[in-house]
This record gives structure tokens, sequence and C-alpha cells, in this order.
């Protein structure tokens, strides 16, 4: 693609400028004070980072699945070390796509916004982005799902209202993370933990509720509908407000597809990081774990590479598979870098009036495009597939059924009728959590199911297994 700027919805400077400022608005959700200005040496959007980086909910993170659940192999990824790693490359597309509209439209962006201003917003985004993930990454979710679709669930679902019932048979961990920084995670205030506008507008991927994504008849008939017809949605019915709240301060505009609202424009590159990394972090992982050969991801890493870089002196030497592999990811990390900040700006007007369809990645050289989806196949095709993978996740379903066939009766069992010892040594453990976050069980069921939700989304793999194996009465050991 060119590197001149092309639009197709033109966007005059001030109008983009404009735009801009509203976007990269540095007020606190959920706080009455004024974002302050002149800050230099520590700047809102850097308090964002550090906020994240020191909250319980991110720690969580090390002992959470990536794509291998309880995986005793030092090394491979965790939800932790994917997330700093993503964070890495949001802050290198954040600056250098900050850097390209500077030299392409040069009053694009508000006087005194910096490329690192832009970097760190993407780099704290980027950190939260898989913070409400359940235990055992996607299989959790999946669990879950199949959890409120079954047949048994329709009473509990027949107490709540449909767009509610959108919410659990489709439960999203997007959902579960705006939640948890907007409401959950401690701050000594109420509010959650007070990000700015600008991060919390760019950790949206999905700023839109389920009642928006899916048709009205879905909701209709959810005793027939499968959890995987439930397209993505990134805020639960309980935090509609706050995001209200957040689009009206980064003015957002309404989506082209549905009543939700178009992506903030740095969500895109958010979303791009994610995609570099597990891309290629996923495909090393496989060939550390023996699910792959490096022999079959050489040509993937060669083509993301191109041609102009070309083979790293590793790959031409024949140095060990390790070195290979880094020597790849870096060359293949810098070539994605700059053909995504590309796209990112010759399609900015799209992006700023929420009419560009698609990821970065669709509007890329055809290289690149065909080059992650190869990726994404064979990680699919012989990783997410391979049979110990998938005995790890159907031992994942299986305790995260368990515990939620223990704990969501609470939700519909008024406190003083618990009466079987199960149900109140249930009630004295989840009571501590409730206290944490100033909760408790009321007569609204929806609130019930989602504090639980809270209190088994929270723990770590390691967590959910324990509690589970004491329910059953057994305790293997895994580690």
């Amino acid at each position: 693609m060119s590197n001149s700027l092309v639009t197709s919805t033109p966007v005059t400077t001030a109008s983009a400028t404009t735009q801009w400022s509203y976007l990269l608005n540095a007020q606190r959700l959920g706080s009455a004070k004024k974002a302050k200005s002149g800050e230099t040496a520590r700047s809102p959007f850097h308090k964002d980072y550090d906020r994240l980086v020191f909250s319980h909910s991110f720690r969580q993170l090390n002992q959470k699945t990536q794509v291998h659940p309880l995986t005793n192999q030092l090394g491979i990824h965790t939800r932790l070390t994917h997330s700093l790693e993503v964070s890495c490359i949001g802050r290198s597309l954040g600056m250098m796509a900050a850097e390209k509209l500077h030299e392409r439209l040069p009053a694009g962006l508000p006087r005194g916004v910096t490329p690192a201003d832009i970097g760190v917003i993407i780099q704290a985004a980027c950190l939260a982005h898989d913070i409400g993930n359940p235990p055992f990454g996607h299989a959790g979710e999946y669990a879950i799902r199949d959890w409120f679709n079954h047949v048994d669930r329709q009473p509990l679902l027949a107490q709540l209202t449909p767009n509610q019932q959108m919410d659990l048979v489709g439960y999203e961990g997007n959902a579960q993370g705006f939640r948890l920084l907007v409401r959950n995670e401690h701050h000594p205030d109420k509010g959650g933990m007070r990000l700015t506008c600008a991060t919390l507008g760019a950790f949206m991927k999905y700023p839109w509720l389920s009642s928006h994504s899916n048709p009205p008849q879905l909701s209709d008939s959810l005793n027939t509908a499968s959890s995987t017809s439930i397209k993505k949605y990134g805020c639960f019915a309980s935090e509609a407000d706050s995001l209200e709240r957040l689009a009206s301060r980064l003015r957002l505009p309404r989506s082209l597809h549905h009543d939700g609202f178009a992506r903030h424009p740095l969500a895109y590159l958010l979303e791009a990081a994610d995609d570099i990394c597990y891309a290629l972090i996923d495909l090393e992982d496989g060939i550390h774990l023996d699910m792959l050969s490096y022999r079959e991801v050489e040509p993937l890493l060669l083509e993301l590479v191109g041609e102009r870089l070309g083979a790293p002196p590793e790959v031409i030497n024949n140095a060990p598979v390790r070195h290979k592999l880094a020597a790849l990811r870096g060359r293949a990390m810098m070539r994605l870098v700059d053909k995504v900040t590309d796209a990112f700006v010759d399609n900015a007007g799209d992006l700023l009036t929420g009419h560009l369809e698609g990821s970065l990645f669709d509007h890329c050289d055809r290289t690149v495009a065909s080059g992650i989806s190869s990726a994404k196949t064979l990680a699919r095709e012989q990783i997410f597939n391979h049979p110990s993978k998938v005995r790890m996740e159907l031992m994942a379903n299986q305790c995260l059924q368990r515990l939620l066939d223990a704990l969501m009766p609470l939700a519909t069992t008024p406190l003083d009728s618990a009466t079987s010892f199960e149900q109140q040594r249930l009630l004295r453990l989840i009571d501590s959590h409730f206290a944490d976050h100033h909760r408790q069980l009321t007569d609204n069921t929806y609130e019930n199911v989602l504090n639980i939700l809270d209190y088994v989304t929270g723990m770590n793999d390691h967590e959910a297994y324990s509690l589970a194996q004491d329910l059953n009465g057994s305790r293997a050991g895994v580690w």
C-alpha cells in the first residue's frame, strides 16, 4: 500500500484535531475530579499503567491460562506474560502511529500530545486486555456459557430479562474485564480502578452490549440458541451506564451495524498487538511443547518477515531452534508494526468516523494479512486441537461446571434459607470476597449471579482446580 494518506471518509485537519482531543480524554471514569494539566514526569496514562501493574487482578494473570491450562513446563506463556508482551507491541504501535500521523497530518493530533503519550495509552490498555478472563482461558468462557445454556438453567434464566439472559448464555471475558475495571477492582472510593477515559476507550474492543450486537429475535429463543451463535460484546447490562458515560466523554460515534458505539481508533492498535503476539508466540509455545515442528513454522515466519528484511543470520547459519525463533520473531514484529501503523494512518478518516470495516490487518499488504491468517490456522489445527490440550480443556470444563453447580444456587436462595451444611460453608467461603468488594447477596438474581461469577472468574487456574477438587472430596496434586 502507498504511504500517502488515503481515506474513503475525508476528515479535515481541524475536525480531526478536535476529535482526537476528545478521544485522548484524561478524565478518570468514576471520578468527579478534573484531569490535571501540565503533568510531564508522570502523565495520567502512566498512572493507569501503574495502577494496573499493582492490582490484584493483574497479579492473578500469572497463573491463568494463555493457551495451555495448568502446564508445568517452564517458559510457556501465561496470561500475565502474554499481556506484558502485548503491552510492549502496543506501545510500539502507538508511538509509531503517532509519529506517522504527525508526519502526514502535522496538525492532526492536539498540540502537546506526543508519540509517547499515545504509546503509553495503548500500553496500559493492552496490559488490561485479558484482565477479565476466567480460569483456563477460552475453555473457561465456553464452560460458563455451556453451564447457563443447559436446559436445567431455565428456571434461573426465567427470572431474568432477555438482555440479562443473553449476558450469561453468551458470557464474555471482555465484558467481565470492563466490569472489573469500572466496578470491581478496589479503590478507596467507589468507581473501580478509575482509569482515564482514553485508556478505557482503547481497552474496549467491543463497546456495546450483548443486546446491541445480537438480533432481538435471538433473545426470544435463548433456550434453543447455542453459545457460539451469540456475537461478541464488551459490556454487561449491569455496566451499561458506565459505557454510556465513557462513550459520551470520548464522543464515540454510533456503530453503523447496531445500537452500540464504534470502536475508539486506538482499540484497533490494541487488537493488532494481541493478534501479532498470539500469532507468533502461540507457534513458539507449540514447538516447545512438541505440538509443532520448527520446519512447519519457519516458512510462515519468513513470509511475515518479508523479502526486504530477509532471513536473519541465525536461520542461514542453522543456529539452535530457540535462537532461530527469537530472530525470526523480532524481524516479523518489526515489519508487522510498520505495516499496521501504515494501515492506521492510511485509514485515519474511517477510524475517526467509525466507518472502518474489519481489522487493520485487512488493510495491510496481502502477504501480511495472509501470513497472520496462516499462522492462526496452523495454531488452530495443530495446537488448539492437539489431544493433550483437548484433555486439559475437558478437565477445565468439568472443574468450572462443578464450581457453578455448587455456588450458583446461592443466587436464588434467601440467606435465611441456606440451611444445608454445604450452602452454609459456601456462603462463608464467598463472604470474604463480597466484603472486599462491599457486596452482599440480595433479592436481585441478576446481580447475585454476576457477583458469584466475579468470585469464580477472579480465581486463577490453580485456585479453581483446587476448590473443585475439594468440592468433589478429593485433592489431586498438579503442582
